[in-house]
């Protein structure tokens, strides 16, 4: 049982970074390590579901308009999962991509916001998700 607290107490400080640009990556990274958070960096759509169910982060973070992952199949992946759909979900996309900010609110993330806002405000947005706890709630 205590062993299974201590998991859960290091879990609580995880987050699931999605986002394979270096830059937002690097800026996640930094600024949530120093606030005392391990960071599980996912760069493939496989590295969604596998590390978000071996680690069952605290939190994910998705870059709505990556190149590279799928971030709405990444939602759809997460949400499917009974185990994830619950995990608040932070993301962020191009302010003028309406669709995208839509479309997302639909799949359930928790707080979608502008990558201005992201990068300026990304500590407080962590917090207000992690507070929030639950998926769907904007």
């Amino acid at each position: 049982m205590n062993q299974i607290n201590q998991t859960n107490q290091m879990n609580q400080k995880t987050v699931l970074v999605g986002v394979t640009d270096i830059f937002f990556y690097t800026k996640v990274r930094d600024a949530l390590m120093a606030k005392g958070y391990r960071i599980e960096r996912a760069r493939t759509q496989q590295d969604i579901s596998e590390k978000a169910s071996a680690t069952m982060p605290s939190a994910v973070i998705l870059n709505m308009n990556d190149e590279t992952l799928n971030a709405f199949q990444a939602l759809e992946t997460l949400a499917a999962d009974a185990r994830l759909k619950t995990i608040p979900i932070l993301a962020f996309a191009n302010h003028e991509e309406v669709d995208t900010f839509n479309r997302a609110r639909a799949l359930g993330v928790t707080k979608i916001v502008s990558r201005n806002e992201f990068s300026s405000r990304l500590k407080d947005l962590v917090e207000e998700i992690l507070t929030a706890g639950v998926r769907g709630k904007e």
